[in-house]
């Protein structure tokens, strides 16, 4: 019997587990722009434009994970978005807390923390760093 297990390997399980999430922030991002309009920083110019672009670009990113010719700048990409998006992340997390409305500690204490995570997904997924080959 053939063993599918051995062909499976890191980096194929952080693409096909991180790209959903992206597609599902890049349909967010445009399809309901407000929540991530309002906490998009104050010295970030046209911020609408901005969260369609970022939209844009988190559904680019997840596509380009699936082809391996863009699968490494895809990884990178999607890195260095995840980090340019934490000074908002922070900034969301302090109105929330501060203000006692929107999304509490729940959300914020791990979000904030699995940044440097999100960042190795990505990188992981589009094979930027090495992966451990599942199976024997």
């Amino acid at each position: 019997m053939l063993d599918m297990r051995a062909r499976w390997t890191g980096s194929d399980i952080a693409r096909i587990t991180i790209a959903p999430i992206y597609v599902i922030a890049g349909v967010l991002h445009l399809a309901h722009p407000g929540p991530f309009v309002s906490v998009t920083p104050p010295g970030v110019p046209y911020p609408g434009l901005v969260i369609l672009l970022t939209g844009v670009a988190e559904l680019a990113g997840a596509i380009g994970l699936f082809i391996p010719r863009t699968r490494y700048l895809a990884g990178i990409m999607l890195a260095l978005y995840a980090l340019c998006v934490y000074p908002a992340n922070i900034l969301q997390a302090v109105h929330d807390l501060g203000t006692g409305h929107g999304l509490g500690w729940a959300y914020h204490y791990p979000r904030l923390f699995a940044q440097p995570f999100i960042c190795w997904w990505a990188l992981t997924a589009g094979r930027v760093v090495g992966s451990i080959r599942l199976g024997s």
